[in-house]
């Protein structure tokens, strides 16, 4: 089973959409966050196959990076402009697309948010969300990343010791849930093996944390939380050159695809990552061909993936709902811990996207 990522299940009706449109043959029109990874491939192929179930169109767009605010704000522009009967949006910036937003409940259309959402958008904008709940998801990598290795090195270090968190970016609400739900997961566990914990690095993660000792690295375990100033496997490969080289570093988590990835670049030549007391013990989010390798070959200990192909058929079908002015709420799509030792198995594969 997917553990369960929990999110609020609150009702919305449909104030837009033609409910005379229940017969079927709809169009709707998506906007993701982008189209560089392979996950959101992963979440399109979900969506084509539900809007074949349930006979229905969908034109599913995504700007090259997802840095390209301005490209993504165009496409949703041009999905308005084609009049759909539904809309579902992944927001790389909400303030960015608020005038559109609003554009589009002035012409009735329902907006259905996925993935990270739209944080921040205006009340009533988006009826209901498809998504992971990703803090839940970050404190399921810090649960089984303790328990399966780093809970005795940290409890049997000699001195302080060093847990690295790399992040894609401080602005997705996604990505800081993950960071945010891996650290104050790790804090409990900590302390309540009797250790103390601090925490420094950037400062939305640092701020934002539950650990209480911030900037100094004067506890028993050092959280560093490292972001690049810019969206490139370059410079998070970097990121995690650093880390490695750090004497008292014993784990690194990557909170996302792109972190994940670049901590594979960055591990090439220096070879820290892997199992036993002399390595780094590596933990990654969500899939694609390196990280799977990696976790097969045990140069990560395990990742959490999501669930997209699952995400993107609950995105379709309350897009539907929504265009047909039946209620809808959100939907938690969930994630899951996998291990070289359970990738394989049917309930975790299906979920683990090349």
């Amino acid at each position: 089973m997917l553990v369960g990522c929990g999110s609020k299940k609150e009702e919305s009706t449909s104030d837009g959409g033609d409910s005379s449109a229940s017969n079927g043959g709809e169009k709707i029109e998506i906007v993701s966050k982008g189209f560089q990874h392979q996950y959101w491939q992963a979440v399109k192929k979900g969506a084509d196959q539900k809007a074949e179930e349930l006979g229905v169109t969908i034109n599913f767009v995504g700007p090259n990076s997802e840095s390209d605010i301005a490209d993504q704000v165009q496409m949703f522009q041009s999905a308005i402009n084609q009049k759909p009967a539904a809309l579902g949006l992944a927001a790389l910036d909400t303030d960015a697309l608020l005038d559109a937003i609003s554009q589009a409940q002035a012409a009735g259309i329902p907006i259905i948010g996925f993935d990270s959402g739209v944080p921040g958008a205006p009340e009533g904008a988006i009826l209901a969300n498809a998504s992971t709940d990703n803090y839940v998801a970050g404190e399921l990598a810090a649960e089984e990343g303790y328990k399966a290795a780093l809970g005795d090195r940290i409890k049997n270090a000699d001195g302080p010791v060093r847990v690295g968190v790399m992040a894609q970016d401080a602005t997705a609400e996604s990505i800081i849930n993950r960071g945010l739900g891996f650290i104050d997961k790790l804090k409990e566990l900590v302390e309540a093996d009797g250790k103390t914990i601090s925490i420094t690095g950037n400062e939305k993660y640092v701020g934002d944390s539950a650990i209480d000792d911030k900037k100094s690295e004067d506890g028993d375990v050092i959280v560093e939380v490292v972001v690049p100033s810019q969206v490139t496997n370059e410079l998070s490969a970097v990121d995690c050159q650093t880390l490695l080289n750090k004497k008292d570093i014993i784990c690194i988590y990557g909170s996302n695809q792109h972190s994940g990835e670049a901590m594979i670049t960055g591990n090439a030549n220096l070879d820290k990552f892997g199992e036993g007391d002399d390595k780094v013990i590596g933990i990654a989010f969500d899939s694609g061909e390196n990280i799977k390798k990696a976790v097969k070959d045990k140069v990560f200990i395990g990742a959490v993936t999501q669930a997209p192909v699952a995400m993107g058929e609950a995105l379709v079908d309350l897009c539907v709902k929504a265009a047909r002015g039946e209620s809808v709420s959100d939907v938690d799509t969930g994630c899951q811990w996998y291990t070289s030792d359970n990738m394989d198995s049917e309930e975790i594969s299906q979920n683990l996207y090349d």
